[in-house]
């Protein structure tokens, strides 16, 4: 199956625990609604999915859903890395060091070494970087394991804010791997290439000049996960509930998720929560516009997927309205090929220049709250 013809399908809605399609998955009220915030119980016909899916990958293919876009080449720009005022080569090299720490997942000495190579990256570019540190069960052994949101900020005195996330652990294996998933995971898509975008922007934040503040956020335990009955989303869902509860002279204003976003076949839809969202659906729609504007045309605005990721707990728990960036049309994922050499300098510039010229022309709505 070539690149193309992967785009002209679609995956099967589930695959495990993370991604999650239903009413249930757009709950307006995670608190209200426990089965917004974790992982859902699975009955036979979820393992009956894996199992044909992983039967066939050891085939020698990938299992799909027919869908019915058929119009894949349309969604290509003729841009190059020369043309667009975004570093994408740079991002690239951050997304390359970042997979060549090695595994990173949720309190291992991969994830440090990674804590120690943001801060050091941020604190140079003049940022505030605040460690949210917090602790979790670990799933299988009965000990503690501790978890570090990294929060870097820009302009603090600013009351108004726009916050940035990405999660920076990598899943502790490559469960979806067909021939080897106890392997080795480096998560080079899933989700260094978002964690490297946010890098290179903060690398021109000090030149913007902007008339809020601006924070990015990297969360820890979004798949510290070694079964579908796992529980994700344990930094996202912390941080929210401190945000929330917490005393604090500022607001978010709006936060954008980036997950997957620097594949080589990078086609970005709409993700369905995130316009379903009322308060949250000006995000979307003028990010994309921005798009439509520099001729960036992998910015589809079209709905595709429905995804439970970071950006559920950020509404749903925190009251920010939020937009998830995410193509998750991305063969490799949770197995041991999602490498460097599957992703794109190309496509992580795009992203970025989008969002850069998104952040210039940026004027918060009056009904965001």
């Amino acid at each position: 199956m070539t690149a193309a013809q992967r785009k002209t399908s679609s995956k099967p809605k589930r695959r495990h625990a993370r991604r999650r399609t239903g009413q249930k998955a757009e709950a307006p009220d995670a608190s209200q609604n426990p089965s917004a915030k974790g992982p859902p119980r699975f009955g036979r016909w979820f393992y009956g999915t894996i199992g044909l899916l992983l039967v066939a990958a050891a085939a020698g293919g990938v299992w799909w859903y027919a869908s019915d876009d058929s119009s894949a080449g349309q969604y290509v720009s003729d841009l190059t890395l020369d043309q667009i005022p975004f570093d994408g080569r740079r991002a690239f090299g951050y997304l390359e060091a970042l997979c060549a720490i090695g595994p990173r997942p949720s309190g291992s000495p991969g994830m440090a070494k990674q804590q120690e190579y943001l801060i050091k990256h941020f604190e140079a570019l003049g940022a505030k970087v605040e460690r949210q540190e917090f602790y979790v069960p670990h799933p299988r052994e009965r000990r503690r394991v501790k978890m570090t949101n990294l929060i870097v900020r820009w302009h603090p005195e600013s009351k108004e804010r726009l916050l940035f996330a990405a999660h920076y652990d990598t899943l502790p294996f490559p469960m979806l791997d067909p021939k080897n998933p106890r392997g080795t995971f480096v998560g080079a898509n899933d989700n260094a290439g978002g964690v490297a975008i946010l890098m290179e922007l903060g690398n021109r934040i000090p030149d913007m000049q902007l008339d809020y503040g601006v924070d990015f956020v990297f969360f820890d335990g979004e798949e510290y996960i070694f079964s579908p009955y796992d529980k994700y989303f344990w930094g996202s869902e912390y941080f929210a509930r401190q945000y929330r509860d917490g005393r604090r002279d500022y607001r978010y204003r709006a936060a954008v998720l980036l997950d997957m976003v620097s594949d080589k076949d990078l086609q970005l839809y709409y993700e369905r929560n995130s316009v379903w969202w009322r308060d949250s659906r000006w995000i979307s729609e003028d990010i994309w516009s921005t798009a439509a504007r520099l001729q960036v045309r992998e910015f589809i605005p079209r709905k595709k997927h429905e995804v439970r990721d970071d950006h559920l707990a950020l509404h749903n728990i925190a009251g920010i309205p939020a937009c998830d960036l995410i193509d998750f049309d991305y063969p490799p994922w949770h197995t041991q090929a999602d490498v460097p050499a599957n992703c794109s300098a190309l496509s992580m510039a795009k992203v970025g220049w989008v969002l850069q010229e998104w952040m210039k022309a940026l004027r918060f709505p009056p009904q965001a709250r």
